[in-house]
């Protein structure tokens, strides 16, 4: 974060004398001549796991471009990140030149006043609008048109499914897809065939239902006037089928990224798995290798189209001055450079936010771990139908509202219209802090 000034003073070596009368002129001769080193400037770029990974890969490319230009990388888990930029931007110390926010977190600082605003002079970011995936764009745009984020990648929703769990049910693709409802019911043949769960949590079905049928203007969980939507259809339907998952005993009960969530995968416990495309690399890489050939990728249900996840970068409204445009050039590279977008998709399963990083013989390539499928194209399908929502300062606090309302209705019976109502109760005292 801080200005590195690349100082040293002027050379003072002096030649030595081999006389008594030796003359100045020979002296200042024999001098070694010294010039002041070039400034460097060294940017900070506060980021988490996997982008802390992008970031560092495209620094020997930034200082091909930039060799005064220094990038120090922070790096912390994705919750500590988050924490320390709120508090940065709350008490404006420790700001690094650039952030990087996942989309979860975005509505809580863009309703705030901490971020700078990108839109126009000396940025400009409106006029690139086009560049990118509607979508995640709009998304970094507040009511009144300011644009606090630059998108970077995006997670178009999928439905991950194991063909030989599938197979032992006498199923097929068009079963899990053609409507909610008959999702869950294959889940009912798959769970008597195999003994493997339909899905990891009866969360995920709420999870991705409650994105779905929004209406202009709409976010998840407020309006534009910051209204509650709470007890709507909406989320009346998406707790009906997570009780119904529960109810027929098709979820594993485990939570995303617990050692038995990872173990389900790995053992053929959980037959499906809704999440961002991203995942397929996850489960390829790290989380169930061994499993290769067996995953397959399917649009979601019921013609539905849903982001899971997504991240952006963003200027911190009080960082230093006299970094912002060398801080937003570095944004620029990152975001608007079909390289870098390209380089971190091969190499991180990061989906460019960047459209002119969507053509490319990349998505045509088979992937083994789904069994030669070209899925890639089916996700960039995915990421051209997905509509923005609003989001919102107090998002990540109804999700948690909503999540143990839900859990009242799966582990302790509560009834629907009750848990919703209360959940709407405490989100109106909540929605104008």
């Amino acid at each position: 974060m801080a200005l590195t000034l690349g100082v040293a003073q002027a050379g003072s070596g002096v030649a030595a004398q081999t006389s008594a009368s030796a003359s100045t002129s020979s002296i200042a001769s024999a001098a070694p001549s010294t010039a002041p080193p070039a400034v460097t400037t060294t940017l900070t770029v506060a980021a988490f796991p996997a982008i802390d990974e992008i970031v560092r890969s495209a620094l020997p490319a930034w200082k091909e471009l930039h060799p005064d230009i220094d990038v120090k990388i922070v790096s912390r888990e994705l919750n500590d990140h988050h924490t320390a930029m709120t508090t940065a931007l709350s008490t404006a110390k420790g700001l690094p030149d650039v952030m990087a926010l996942e989309i979860g977190y975005l509505g809580r600082f863009a309703q705030g006043t901490g971020l700078e605003d990108l839109s126009g002079p000396p940025y400009n970011l409106s006029a690139d609008k086009s560049r990118f995936v509607g979508y995640a764009f709009d998304q970094a745009t507040t009511p009144k048109g300011a644009v606090l984020a630059v998108p970077t990648d995006i997670g178009p929703g999928a439905l991950l499914y194991r063909t030989d769990l599938l197979a032992k049910a006498g199923l097929k693709e068009s079963d899990l897809t053609g409507s909610w409802e008959g999702y869950v019911a294959a889940g009912v043949k798959i769970k008597a065939a195999t003994g493997a769960y339909l899905m990891a949590h009866a969360r995920d079905m709420k999870d991705i239902l409650i994105r779905t049928g929004l209406e202009p203007g709409e976010g998840l969980f407020f309006d534009k006037d910051s209204r509650p939507l709470v007890n709507t259809p909406r989320f009346v339907r998406a707790f009906e089928l997570a009780r119904a998952v529960r109810r027929q005993q098709l979820d594993a009960k485990v939570i995303a990224w617990s050692s038995d969530w990872s173990e389900g995968f790995k053992r053929g416990g959980i037959a499906t798995q809704m999440s961002g495309a991203w995942l397929a690399g996850h489960l390829n890489t790290w989380l169930a290798p061994s499993t290769r050939g067996k995953w397959r990728s399917a649009q979601l249900p019921e013609g539905a189209f849903a982001a899971y996840g997504g991240t952006f970068f963003a200027i911190a409204r009080h960082a230093d001055a006299s970094r912002k445009p060398m801080a937003y050039e570095f944004i620029r590279f990152m975001t608007m450079n079909r390289t870098q977008q390209l380089a971190a998709f091969k190499a991180q399963d990061a989906f460019p936010a960047l459209i002119a990083a969507q053509t490319d013989a990349f998505y045509d390539l088979p992937l083994p771990f789904l069994g030669g499928q070209q899925a890639r194209r089916d996700w960039r399908e995915a990421a051209d139908h997905i509509r923005a929502y609003p989001v919102h300062k107090q998002d990540n606090f109804a999700k948690e509202v909503i999540d143990t309302e839900l859990d009242k209705v799966l582990d302790r019976g509560k009834d629907i219209p009750t848990a919703l109502a209360d959940a709407q109760r405490l989100l109106q005292l909540r929605a104008h802090r």
